[in-house]
């Protein structure tokens, strides 16, 4: 980071949060009362990470904004860290939701609409066969235990900073020299995950041909781009390269689309021409209803069935009775068919260049050697540059005291981004039109921090 005055930051930081207080008195009083029953104050302890000294409270949502205790009106461009990526309540999913809710929400028994269903899910994704789960997680975990059976290998890949939800086998670090560490932040771990996962770094084919020909890998499991760590985009042929390894070395391909299904109709397998064994997709898939899948070919499936029938009688380890639920396939269903569309997508995406284009216009006139990294529906204001080849130039480039006073800047303006990194989020509601007052809310910013 360079021309940031770190007094003015600070100064800026406390300016900000009197303003918010003042601003927001019920989300204030409404904070308070939280705190009384909840742990850290919040339903889910994720969400004290807002940069906000008392938690905003959403009052409702809708399409692209939402409306907070206090009655402030905002743009979201985070859109529930994804989940909320098509809007929040679209219109045909809401009516999905209210008309099931009065006709069973879960029976432990396939919906009447659950063949038409996979039938939109093997025409998006094109993959014939599907499962559903509760979230991403889940269907990572379970994706993890079917390779594993079916190849008979003990070991998995992911790439340092990767992010596929709370699986064991890929909350780990990299050192500096490539080991595997078990993530040291992790609450009540007590075994050594490097047992069962090795981590490289993305983008580095040479690494991963290293991992690979030890022959004890049953799968790769890795996001199109990482995403978590700020936005790291695959390097030109680096997909393709990784999925000839895979093929070589007898490893299973597994893309988490959980977040770069933001690519395009299909997510970033069909943008790309892929072909993974097994693809998972989460948060967004329902349209913010709890609810993920993964699919996977025939090949696949007849060796799941093989698997399964060769293990004896009791619980695999795979599924939970909520999955599939009569409330998920209506959302699923009125999702898939009228919501994640070719044309709701074409106009994401056009909005989406003009606000990145808008955004690096910014950049440019303020003279930073600040980025713009953008996948799709998806993009990332990051302090380096260029964007990151890897989770460890990503990491170098972050600025926690920077990226904190920015999202409460924005909020106090306003304008909504995720609280974890600078990642921004257009739905099929926002226009090119948004650019403007965002572009403006971090001009003032930079402005007030430059030596």
């Amino acid at each position: 980071m360079t021309k940031v005055d770190r007094q003015a930051l600070a100064a800026l930081r406390e300016r900000e949060a009197a303003r918010f207080l003042a601003t927001h008195p019920r989300s204030a009083a409404l904070a308070a009362e939280d705190a009384q029953h909840f742990l850290f104050g919040v339903p889910l302890h994720w969400m004290r990470d807002w940069p906000t000294p008392a938690v905003l409270h959403v009052e409702r949502a809708q399409g692209h904004r939402l409306w907070c205790a206090d009655g402030h009106e905002y743009l979201d461009f985070c859109l529930g860290d994804t989940g909320a990526m098509f809007g929040h309540s679209p219109a045909p999913v809401a009516r999905a939701i209210a008309g099931q809710a009065a006709h069973g929400l879960t029976a432990m028994l396939p919906s009447t609409l659950t063949a038409e269903v996979g039938r939109r899910l093997a025409q998006c994704f094109r993959l014939p066969r599907w499962q559903i789960t509760l979230s991403a997680s889940d269907a990572n975990r379970f994706v993890l235990r079917w390779a594993r059976a079916i190849t008979h290998r003990p070991r998995v890949l992911v790439f340092d900073g990767c992010y596929h939800g709370t699986v064991d086998d890929t909350l780990v670090d990299m050192d500096a020299q490539q080991r595997t560490l078990t993530r040291a932040s992790l609450l009540g771990q007590v075994h050594d995950l490097a047992l069962g996962t090795v981590v490289v770094p993305f983008n580095d084919i040479a690494a991963l041909e290293r991992a690979l020909a030890r022959g004890d890998v049953a799968c790769v499991l890795t996001e199109p781009a990482l995403t978590n760590c700020g936005l790291v985009p695959p390097l030109p042929g680096f997909l393709a390269q990784l999925q000839r390894a895979c093929r070589a070395h007898g490893t299973l391909l597994v893309l988490d689309e959980t977040h770069t299904v933001s690519s395009g109709w299909g997510g970033h397998a069909r943008v790309e021409g892929l072909e993974p064994d097994f693809m998972v997709i989460g948060k967004a898939i329902a349209g913010g209803l709890p609810c993920a899948v993964y699919g996977f070919g025939e090949t696949m499936n007849e060796r799941m069935e093989a698997a399964k029938r060769a293990a004896p009688d009791g619980h695999s380890g795979i599924g939970t009775t909520l999955a599939a639920n009569l409330l998920a396939i209506a959302a699923l269903h009125a999702n898939l068919g009228e919501v994640m569309t070719p044309a709701n997508y074409e106009r994401m995406l056009a909005n989406a260049a003009a606000i990145e284009a808008r955004l690096r216009e910014t950049l440019r006139q303020a003279g930073l050697p600040w980025s713009v990294t953008r996948l799709g529906a998806r993009m990332e204001l990051q302090f380096c540059a260029s964007p990151p080849r890897d989770a460890a130039q990503a990491r170098a480039a972050m600025d926690d005291e920077v990226e904190r006073a920015l999202h409460l800047w924005l909020l106090n303006r306003g304008i909504v981004i995720t609280p974890f990194h600078n990642m921004l989020l257009v739905s099929p509601h926002t226009q090119a039109a948004a650019a403007e007052p965002l572009a403006q809310a971090l001009a003032g910013f930079i402005a007030e921090l430059r030596t």
